[in-house]
């Protein structure tokens, strides 16, 4: 059987047909399947695909239209995916539903001391030979106060590097993390967390409960020199609401691997077209903001996790097996 994998990065098209050689062939394309390119899919039963492909209902019609009867998605989060769509027309979709935490949180971190200690203005500089100081202080993180929005995985090894740090420790979550409170954190409401916090990093799934869960009140009352960072999903904050704070001259750095609109720029050479984004356009001017492309994920552990996970996926479904990781259809409650 030949699969047809949308969305692949060149660093891991070698891992994805590696994974499956001698299973099945797999047809690799670095295009992510949307509304467009869903013709492509026409005669595969199973279709893998990327975080940023576009999995709602005229899409997922075309895919059963052309016989696709299976979709194997390479992540987490599936915020994309019309899941009653997909049920309705008896498609097979599986995520990966756990990978390598430590990648995210060491990202998070990265941004966070990236923004903190100015580096990327440091390193433009000392490029052109400018080795000044001016406007590079930074503050150690030692004896502050760390807030984690959501404490699972990922937030909870965030916190064991906080607590590596000597940092205070806020959480937030609808459930407490037993790990967590053991290295000393305590948990409290939002709001407190973000008016507490001197570092506040976001960890939790995008879901309508979470949706905007930063915006302009949450913004207003965390404190002018908090670094704010973000690596799990850009829809957590409102990002007009944070451009104006940024405007106003708040925060002592941001750090997003993740923005609300970011499907159809993140993984693309805007470079010689540009974007007609301007909120986007105007956040990355701000000289203590730094913006990745939804990277925080991509270590050589975590992808073949995820690619591990997904050929799994696929030889469940041949089996005509489920697991933990098909979303449709589901298992039943236990």
């Amino acid at each position: 059987m030949e699969i047809l994998a949308f969305g692949v990065q060149s660093d891991e098209k070698p891992l994805l047909e590696k994974a499956f050689a001698g299973l099945h062939d797999v047809r690799c394309l670095d295009v992510f399947l949307t509304e467009d390119t869903a013709p492509i899919a026409a005669g595969y039963e199973i279709v893998s695909t990327s975080v940023n492909a576009d999995l709602g209902s005229r899409v997922l019609q075309a895919l059963a239209a052309g016989g696709t009867q299976m979709i194997a998605q390479r992540s987490t989060g599936f915020n994309n995916i019309d899941l009653d769509v997909a049920e309705r027309l008896a498609l097979r979709v599986a995520r990966v539903s756990y990978y390598s935490p430590h990648s995210v949180a060491e990202f998070a971190w990265t941004l966070a001391m990236a923004v903190n200690r100015r580096i990327v203005r440091a390193v433009s500089r000392t490029r052109d030979f400018d080795f000044r100081l001016d406007g590079l202080l930074g503050r150690d993180m030692h004896g502050r106060t760390a807030g984690v929005v959501g404490t699972g995985k990922i937030g909870e090894a965030f916190t064991r590097i906080a607590h590596g740090f000597g940092m205070d420790l806020l959480g937030w979550d609808v459930a407490e993390n037993p790990a967590c409170t053991a290295l000393g954190m305590t948990y409290v409401d939002k709001e407190q967390l973000f008016a507490e916090s001197d570092l506040i990093s976001l960890h939790v799934p995008l879901l309508p409960a979470t949706q905007h869960i930063i915006d302009t009140d949450a913004l207003s009352v965390m404190k002018d020199d908090a670094i704010l960072v973000n690596s799990s999903r850009g829809g957590l904050i409102d990002t007009r609401a944070l451009v104006t704070e940024l405007r106003a001259g708040r925060f002592t750095g941001v750090g997003l691997d993740v923005y609300e609109a970011e499907a159809g720029l993140f993984y693309v050479d805007k470079s010689v077209e540009g974007i007609d984004d301007d909120t986007l356009a105007r956040l990355v001017t701000f000289p203590n903001v730094i913006v990745t492309s939804h990277q925080a994920y991509y270590t050589r552990d975590a992808v073949g996790q995820i690619i591990d996970a997904t050929v799994q996926n696929v030889t469940d479904y041949l089996a005509d097996r489920r697991s933990d990781n098909f979303l449709v259809p589901a298992l039943p409650a236990r």
